[in-house]
């Protein structure tokens, strides 16, 4: 294997393209369920089950499409997730304009690594 196919196939470099292509999705269905949630009037109680959606969508199609090597999955998973609740967390208190330390953040964190450890598991099993 070249050196700049083994750069490209590395853990570290899966894992960040995974992180940084969740966020990107994420932010692109946040602005699409803002939209629905506008148009069609859904009460602000649906909020919170829509975020956890697009978090957990956000993980199981960045880990689908960018962990390649079916190797450690899961671990490769657990590390997305983590990685992708910390980034969002603080681009969105950016842009909500403060940060909330609550509990909330670590059943965030727990949902995260548990939906990362499954679509690891998922993309390493379909990639073999």
């Amino acid at each position: 294997m070249s050196k700049e196919n083994a750069k490209t196939h590395s853990p570290i470099f899966e894992v960040i393209i995974s992180v940084t292509v969740a966020v990107i999705i994420s932010l692109i269905l946040i602005l699409l369920a803002a939209f629905i949630i506008k148009i069609f009037n859904i009460p602000t109680s649906a909020i919170a089950i829509i975020n956890q959606v697009i978090k957990g969508l956000s993980v199981l199609v960045a880990c689908m499409f960018c962990l390649k090597q079916p190797v450690n999955g899961w671990l490769k998973g657990i590390i997305v997730g983590f990685f992708y609740i910390v980034i969002a967390f603080v681009i969105f208190s950016l842009l909500g304009g403060g940060f909330e330390w609550s509990l909330k953040i670590l059943n965030d964190l727990a949902i995260g690594c548990v939906t990362g450890l499954l679509s690891g598991i998922i993309a390493a099993n379909i990639r073999k």
